[in-house]
Order: C-alpha cells, then structure tokens, then sequence
C-alpha cells in the first residue's frame, strides 16, 4: 500500500468520488457518541437526501425496465426543486460526447422513484437544478435551505448520502480549509475531514441546524493498494454560498453574471511579504484609475492575499454593475479607488 498518493486532478471530474470502502464505515448509528448534533436534524437530513438514478434502459428493449442503480446523491431544496452536482447527471454517448440530462429519476428516503426535469445548471461550479414533476411534489416529505453562515475551520458537519450507490448512510466530520483549489472547478472550495466515496457526490454538507452549507464535490485518493481503491476523508464542497447563488439564479431563469474588475494579476514581493500587483489592467479598472504595476492590498476593506482570493471575493459578494473600493499601493502611497464592476 503507498501512502499520500494523489488522484490526478483530471480523473476528479470524471470520477469524482470514484473510490471504493466498505458502505458500513459511512453508516454511523444515530446515536453515536461522535457529534452532538440532534436526532431531528439527522431525520431532516435524510428526508430531504434523494438519490440520482443512473439511465439503465437499454434503448432496443423499451418495454422491458431498466435496473434501478443510484450513481450520486441530492437533496430537496424547496417546492420540488432538487439540487445535485453536475456530474452525476453527465450522459456520455458515442455520438453526442458528454452531455447534460434534460429528465432525471431521483429516490426517496421512502423509495418513490420521481421523475425530475433539468431547470438549470453551472459547468463552472458543478451544480444543476432540477424539478420534480408537480404531480409527485407531495412525496418529498422535508425541504431544507442554504446557511447564512459562512462555513469556518473546526465547524461540525455531516452528511448523508449513497455510497456506492448503498444507502441513505451518514457521515460525521469537520470543516478543515475553507479556500483550498482543485482544477476541477474555476473557483475556491471547502476542504472537510469527513468520509465520502462513488456515490456521495452531489450530497449536501449539513451544520449543526441542517442547513446546507456546501455540496460534495470531490476527494483526493490518499492510500490505493493495487486491486482495491479506497475511499478519502480529504473530501472537497462546493461552499453553499457561492451555490446558492447559482440556484437563486437558475430558479429565476437568468444566466449568472460574474463580476470582473478588469486586471491580471501577478506575484510581487512587498518588503518581506508577497503580495499581487496589477500585471495589465482594462476596463472597468483602468477608468477608475488603477495602473500597472500598483500593488492591490484590499477589496471592500477586505486583505487581499492573493489572485485566487481576490477572484473568489468578486465571484462570491459581488455583482455586476456594483461600486466597490479598491485599496492599492503606489510606489510608497496607499490610495484607494472606486471601481464599478462589469460583468462577464
């Protein structure tokens, strides 16, 4: 068995969470000693957990039905809309290459099998919106909704999903790094030390009240031994934030704007810190008075510390058309500046 060796951040996409365990590891007691959360969260949690069927109709046998296999995990938002990763839901045929689902079946905590149909989606964070059909709303027993709160290193966290296409099962864990970056999606994500493996992918990270705080995205594959591959607790969240805002967006029928500030951004040394100037600067940048070569030192009263933090702040609290200020460093002065964002 090798230790500390990392899934190539290529096969992530394709096979998020496409490692294996034995189910019973993830299937912790209500009552275990482990967290103090309360049993009433956890029922929640698991009424509004459904699992995303995997197509198994096999298109010259119409008549005959397909096997019923569960390849990733959702949960129940509000009024029959039904949140999960892109990717479980990826079809990939010879003709067409990889595309979206336009109907998906998803399952209950009380085994409806549900049809659902595409209401929006986000290849850039790995999120889609469906809807289940207005006739079969009533059997989703529960809702749930996006935390407030800002997810925070050490927070308590859980849950529940289908691993290996097995369950509802729990997992139990803590939030570790909350700006971490993998290559699979163009923005930051939430690092949790909790168990999750094929089949949990798209499931909601629950706090303490069973809000969702984040959807499960990713692992990095720590131990591999050459005939079994194991499961991670280095697991990766879309941070419920940011995905809220793609919900709230699809659920409205308009495309999500980014914010763009209009500079390219390079590592500079500011006495013994490292810092990001302004490699080249554009619009709306430039108007407000920004130039090359000025060292960018906060946003909104913000620090920033780097590119990727500076990206993830303009993507996550602002919008386009809003003023914000802009702290710099030229030459020896700090001046600020107020630029109003474009969209992109």
């Amino acid at each position: 068995m090798s230790f500390s060796r990392l899934v190539a951040a290529r096969h992530l996409r394709l096979s998020a969470f496409g490692v294996w365990i034995a189910t019973m590891a993830l299937a912790l007691p209500l009552n275990a000693e482990t967290t103090s959360l309360s049993q009433d969260v956890f029922l929640r949690a698991r009424q509004v957990t459904v699992g995303i069927l995997a197509d198994t109709q096999d298109q010259r046998m119409p008549e005959k039905s397909g096997k019923v296999v569960v390849r990733g995990t959702g949960f129940h938002l509000r009024d029959g809309y039904v949140i999960t990763a892109r990717h479980t839901t990826d079809k990939h045929e010879l003709a067409t290459g990889t595309t979206i689902q336009k109907r998906i079946h998803v399952l209950t905590n009380d085994l409806h099998e549900l049809p659902a149909d595409l209401v929006g989606d986000s290849a850039f964070m790995d999120v889609v919106v469906y809807r289940v059909a207005e006739q079969h709303r009533s059997k989703l027993k529960a809702g749930t909704s996006f935390s407030a709160t800002e997810a925070s290193p050490g927070m308590e966290v859980f849950t529940v999903g289908y691993p290996l296409g097995w369950g509802p099962t729990m997992a139990f864990g803590k939030i570790g790094n909350t700006n971490t970056f993998l290559q699979t999606v163009d923005t930051r994500l939430i690092q949790a030390d909790l168990s999750a493996c094929s089949g949990n992918s798209g499931g909601g990270l629950f706090n303490a009240q069973g809000e969702i705080v984040g959807i499960l995205h990713a692992v990095i594959q720590t131990d591999k031994e050459e005939t079994q591959a194991h499961c991670s607790r280095m697991t990766f969240v879309i941070p419920g934030t940011l995905a809220e805002r793609i919900v709230n967006a699809a659920l409205s029928g308009k495309p999500l704007a980014f914010s763009r500030l209009g500079v390219q951004m390079t590592s500079v040394k500011d006495d013994t810190k490292l810092r990001v100037a302004v490699k080249e600067v554009g619009e709306p940048a430039k108007s407000a008075g920004i130039q090359k070569h000025d060292i960018l030192l906060a946003i909104e009263g913000v620090e920033i510390f780097d590119g990727a933090q500076l990206k993830n702040f303009l993507i996550e609290r602002t919008s386009p058309g809003q003023e914000v200020s802009v702290k710099v460093r030229r030459v020896d002065i700090d001046l600020t500046f107020h630029v109003v964002l474009s969209g992109g």
